[in-house]
């Protein structure tokens, strides 16, 4: 694959591949177009924050779910996996279509369809229409969150791109911790299609704000112009691009890490070492404040002062040290350890996301200025399958032993940290841009 050259990030110059046919560049963003009011920054970090809601305000409903339509655990546990594939699918259908038509339409529809499909969900009468509706919900619902990322990519560049992801994540990181408390608070008063009834209204509310307050940040003459094929081929030369691509991969293995620690901390917690619901809750949140820290930690300090890439790789760093200790305490080379020494571990590994995630998403996305809804597509897709085929591993051994959570997280933080050196490059880049008399400043490690 080939390097079409330096992308800076404190330099806001971000340069295309070559492979791509681009339409001719509208005007850089104005001053006044990057200021972000407050309403603006809710409605992205909702559209963010769909996803998580749909997934996991739904879990303490489960075994009601079961004993309501009368059908095996199983079955019912398909409900998630349909809604997760179609949150995987649906970004690369929607992301393409945002490069063509803008930004507004493609959310809209997608919006009012996830309204319609989460209120089938909340009526469904039997566990096959529940898993149709929610393989539904879930390919409409990525309208979202793929959207959400394309448009801070037409408002912003460099530094200013990186520091509007961390307070994303911000409100973002906030949605998986709260969702299973308003589920369970739903419960308390009602069923469990009191859950997609909520769902429903927030998505009705959703769609009304960026209705009216959403303006399109994607101009015509910036838009991609051909069908099915044109889409097919942007694509393809956003994965040819091998800077690109590694930072996808470095993402992608990233979360895979992250979701093998959502599958089985509850196992590993609660049966290996004994806690209670209660427990396993607060550490969870306290770890998701980790996370939403050290993501403003990063946009409020780090950015700007230093590089994108040199705070990636501290990120990287930090995950596969804590993976390592976490594979080290789990096979019993330091003999028998307690619970505080194994939550201490899983803390540094999730909080440590709010050093990586907010860095790949912005050096990836300022090689696309020309593509940003396919090149957000490929990345959120690539996040979501690698998090789907991660989840049914760290189960492998059975519930008793924390070896094969460890083992995930290990060689996805590994693999995560080979694809940065072997493919994101960021010595040859600063080396390059030194020569070509850019700054090169993004880029320096």
């Amino acid at each position: 694959m080939s390097d079409p050259g330096p992308a800076t990030a404190e330099s806001h110059q971000s340069r295309p591949s070559p492979r791509i046919s681009a339409p001719a560049a509208g005007p850089a963003p104005t001053p006044a177009a990057r200021r972000t009011s407050l309403l603006v920054t809710l409605i992205l970090g909702g559209l963010t924050a769909v996803p998580p809601l749909s997934m996991d305000m739904y879990l303490p409903a489960l075994p009601a779910v079961t004993r309501s339509l009368n059908s095996p655990a199983a079955t019912v546990q398909l409900t998630l996996t349909t809604c997760l594939a179609g949150m995987a699918l649906g970004q690369m259908v929607v992301g393409p279509m945002s490069d063509k038509w803008g930004r507004r339409r493609p959310l809209l529809i997608g919006m009012v369809i996830y309204v319609l499909a989460t209120a089938l969900c909340a009526v469904a009468t039997n566990a096959e229409f529940l898993i149709a509706a929610r393989l539904v919900q879930g390919l409409a619902g990525a309208a979202g969150i793929v959207i959400a990322r394309a448009v801070v990519r037409d408002m912003y560049d460099g530094v200013a791109m990186a520091r509007f992801f961390s307070t994303l994540m911000l409100i973002s990181g906030v949605a998986p911790v709260v969702a299973p408390l308003i589920g369970g608070q739903i419960l308390q008063v009602t069923d469990w299609r009191g859950v997609f009834v909520v769902l429903t209204v927030i998505g009705v509310l959703l769609t009304l704000v960026v209705w009216r307050k959403l303006h399109e940040t994607l101009p015509p003459e910036r838009r991609q112009a051909g069908g099915l094929g044109a889409a097919l081929r942007t694509m393809r030369a956003l994965v040819a691009d091998r800077v690109f691509t590694g930072y996808l991969l470095v993402s992608a293995f990233a979360f895979a890490a992250l979701f093998a620690y959502i599958s089985a901390s509850p196992f590993v917690i609660q049966e290996i070492y004994g806690a209670s619901a209660q427990t396993y809750s607060l550490l969870f949140g306290v770890n998701s404040i980790g996370l939403v820290a050290l993501g403003q930690l990063n946009g409020k300090v780090l950015v700007g002062r230093v590089s994108l890439d040199k705070v990636l790789a501290v990120g990287l760093g930090l995950i596969t040290l804590a993976a390592a200790a976490l594979l080290l305490m789990s096979t019993g080379v330091f003999g028998h350890v307690g619970l505080a020494p194994m939550a201490a571990g899983l803390f540094v590994l999730m909080a440590s996301m709010g050093l990586v995630m907010p860095s790949t998403n912005t050096q990836a996305l300022l090689r696309t200025s020309h593509a940003a809804g396919s090149a957000s597509a490929l990345l959120g897709t690539s996040t979501f399958l690698m998090g789907a085929v991660a989840s049914p591993l760290v189960g492998i051994a059975g519930e008793r032993t924390a070896v094969p959570m460890a083992v995930v997280q290990g060689s996805c933080a590994l693999l995560a940290l080979a694809c940065f050196l072997g493919l994101c490059r960021p010595w040859q880049r600063r080396e390059e841009s030194t020569e070509d008399g850019t700054t090169g400043e993004g880029n320096r490690l």
